[in-house]
This record gives structure tokens, C-alpha cells and sequence, in this order.
């Protein structure tokens, strides 16, 4: 091509305009190349993953501090402790850290507490939203394909509601293998049935969107026959009317006996043993076979109500 020919081509005004389309497609498909390249490797990390923490959410009022006793008990009888990360949301979603995940440790526990832990429903809404910036955040650091979630009082609330407004978004690559939650009130105060507060209608109203292969455990505190001191036995018990045919399976347990009022339910010897058996995976030997978990002996009751569907 002579040098006036491509003169001429050079002005062309056409020409000029799809070298123009071309340089911008080729601005923004390299960053979107890069990122589906970074997508793609993430989820084939977590596709591979044998990590499957435990996440616990405390009541209201309560710290990341409240299950420091809790992990000390569990930790007492395993051969290898479970590590502890602890992560506190601000009201602005912004998180800070404390403690860690070690390597080795496939079940670690990670606690998520909000600067603003005060009871009453509109709080506990914005508190699952909450909760969702910290999962979003793990679950991208640390590429986890399941966990397990464990709720005392109020967290087994913030659960809930997260579970059906915020887990579909994860549920395609993350599974919630088993909820525990330990006193919870579904119905907050209130000891009649016939009396719904709005949560529990709207929990009801929206049971639809739990997932299927969920297995879900509701332990209750008998200190008397009504309630544990706080929290009427009706109000854990209504959450059968939530998850009962819904998820995989359901069970309703009464821990009663010492220390079986509200605010000593998490280090409970009793409640320990039933986070081991139905919460923990079982610890195994180097020939995959499963050892028993010596555990400190109690003269609790443990009265279970298994409901399976």
C-alpha cells in the first residue's frame, strides 16, 4: 500500500470510529477476562475445600466474647482444638478481626458479633444483614463449600432470618449443612400460640425459602416447667411451626437439671455434649473410623423430641 492510500484510510471518518468501538471493547474485556479468570479459580478452590467451619452468633447484648467458655469446653476433648476467628460488624458493615484460622484446622470457629446487639425485631433484621457482610467476606477468604451455624437466643433469630432472605445467594456454592440454636424465643416473650408476634408470622410466611437438605436442632432450658428464667418454652417450641416439614429433618431438645437457665445454656455441660454429637463432624483416625469424644460426665437430663419429616 503506497503512502497515499493509507493517507486516505487514516481519514476516513468510519475507519476512525470503529478503531475507536475496538480500543474500548478491548478496555473493558481484559479487567472482565481478568476477573471471570479470578472467578473461575475461586470457585475451584472452593470446590476442593475440605474446610466446614462452625459460625456462631451470640444473643443480643452479648460480645464475640459470650462463647469463650463455650470453646473452652469443646476444645478440652478433641484431638486437635478447634482455632478461633472473631469478627465484630459495625453499623456501616465495616468488620474487624481478631484471632485466626489455623491451617490445619478443617472445623475452625468463627464468632460474629454487631456493635449493635440490642434486641426487638427491626434490629435483629438489620443484624442479618450484618451477619451477611462477614459471611460474604469469609466465604470469599476463605472458600468454604459448607458450614455448620450455631445461634444462642436472638442468634438463632438472626439465622433464621438470614436463611430466608440472604443464603440463596450462596446456596448454589455453599451448603449450611446443620443449624443449632440454643433458646431461642420464635415468638419472643410470648407463651400463648394463639398470640403470633409479627416475627414469627413473617418467619412462617416465608419458611418456603429454607433449604431442603437443612437438619436443624432447637434446644430449649427447662430451669422450670415454662421457660429457662428468660425465655418461655412455647416461644423456642414455636419453631417447629418454621422449619416442620420444610427442611430435612427437625429436632426439639429440653436441657434441664444445673445451669440450665438462659444465660448459662452456651456452657451447659449438656448443651456442650449435644453441640459434639449433632453439631461437630466426628473425629476420626487415620482409618477413617470415627472415636468417641470423651466428654465430662453430668447428671443433666437431656428430654429429646425428635420430629423428622
Amino acid at each position: 500500500m503506497n503512502m497515499k492510500k493509507a493517507n486516505k484510510l487514516l481519514k476516513n471518518p468510519n475507519l476512525k470510529w470503529i478503531a475507536l468501538v475496538l480500543l474500548v471493547v478491548m478496555v473493558f474485556a481484559i479487567p472482565g477476562y481478568k476477573w471471570m479468570e479470578k472467578d473461575n479459580q475461586a470457585r475451584a478452590q472452593r470446590m476442593k475445600s475440605v474446610l466446614s467451619p462452625v459460625i456462631m452468633v451470640p444473643g443480643s447484648s452479648a460480645t464475640t466474647e459470650r462463647f469463650n467458655e463455650l470453646v473452652k469446653l469443646l476444645n478440652q476433648n478433641t484431638p486437635t482444638k478447634h482455632s478461633v476467628l472473631k469478627i465484630n460488624v459495625t453499623t456501616n458493615g465495616n468488620l474487624s478481626y481478631s484471632g485466626s484460622i489455623n491451617k490445619n484446622d478443617n472445623e475452625p470457629f468463627i464468632i460474629i458479633g454487631f456493635k449493635n446487639n440490642k434486641d426487638g425485631y427491626s434490629n435483629i433484621k438489620k443484624q442479618a444483614g450484618w451477619l451477611d457482610e462477614a459471611f460474604e467476606a469469609i466465604s470469599w477468604d476463605y472458600k468454604f463449600n459448607n458450614f455448620k451455624a450455631f445461634g444462642h437466643s436472638n442468634g438463632g433469630l438472626i439465622w433464621t432470618y438470614w436463611l430466608e432472605h440472604y443464603y440463596s445467594t450462596y446456596s448454589d456454592e455453599i451448603t449450611m449443612k446443620r443449624l443449632m440454636t440454643v433458646g431461642t424465643p420464635y415468638n419472643f416473650s410470648e407463651k400463648n400460640m394463639n398470640h403470633k408476634t409479627q416475627m414469627l408470622e413473617d418467619f412462617i410466611k416465608c419458611k418456603n425459602r429454607l433449604p431442603k437438605s437443612l437438619v436443624v436442632y432447637s434446644v430449649s432450658g427447662g430451669k422450670n416447667y415454662e421457660s429457662d428464667g428468660i425465655v418461655p418454652e412455647a416461644s423456642v417450641a414455636a419453631g417447629k411451626y418454621i422449619f416442620q416439614k420444610q427442611v430435612k429433618s427437625y429436632t426439639a431438645m429440653t436441657i434441664t437439671g444445673d445451669k440450665a437457665d438462659h444465660s448459662d445454656l452456651p456452657q451447659n455441660q449438656q448443651v456442650v455434649q449435644v453441640i459434639q454429637q449433632y453439631l461437630l463432624e466426628p473425629i476420626k483416625n487415620k482409618n477413617n473410623q470415627v472415636i468417641p469424644r470423651q466428654g465430662k460426665k453430668s447428671d443433666n437430663d437431656k428430654n429429646g423430641q425428635n420430629e423428622q419429616d
